[in-house]
C-alpha cells in the first residue's frame, strides 16, 4: 500500500509557475512509475508526466517543454514544476504511483491539488 499526498497548488496568473509536491509513505525507488494526472471540470483525467523507475520522463504534448517531474529518492518525494502556466492548465492534479504486483498493474493515488490560472 502506497499513500500519496499532493501539496502546492493554488492560484496563479497565466504566465507564472507553481511547484507540486508529492509526498510518498513508502520508498519510492521501488515503484515503477511515478506520474502526475491532471483533470479539468467535465473532462476526463489525463496524463500530464511520468517517471520510470530508471529515469525515463514522458509529458503530455502541451506541457513540454513548461512542465518538468523531478524525484527525490531519500525524502520519498515527487515534483512536478510548472512554468508558462496557461488558462488551460486548470485542473485538480493527481500524484499516482504505479506497481507491478505479481503480474498486474496497480494504481495508487493521492487526494488531489487544486491549480487554478486565472487574471
Amino acid at each position: 500500500q502506497v499513500q500519496l499526498v499532493e501539496s502546492g497548488g493554488g492560484l496563479v496568473h497565466p504566465g507564472g509557475s507553481l511547484r507540486l509536491s508529492c509526498a510518498a509513505s513508502t520508498n519510492i525507488v521501488s515503484i515503477d512509475v511515478l506520474g502526475w494526472y491532471r483533470q479539468a471540470p467535465g473532462k476526463q483525467r489525463e496524463l500530464v508526466a511520468t517517471m520510470r523507475s530508471w529515469g525515463t520522463t514522458d509529458y503530455e504534448d502541451s506541457v513540454k517543454g513548461r512542465f518538468t517531474i523531478s524525484r527525490d529518492n531519500p525524502k520519498k518525494m515527487v515534483y512536478l514544476q510548472m512554468n508558462s502556466l496557461r488558462h488551460e492548465d486548470t485542473a485538480v492534479y493527481y500524484c499516482n504511483a504505479r506497481m507491478l504486483i505479481f503480474g498486474d498493474w496497480v494504481d495508487y493515488w493521492g487526494q488531489g491539488t487544486q491549480v487554478t490560472v486565472s487574471s
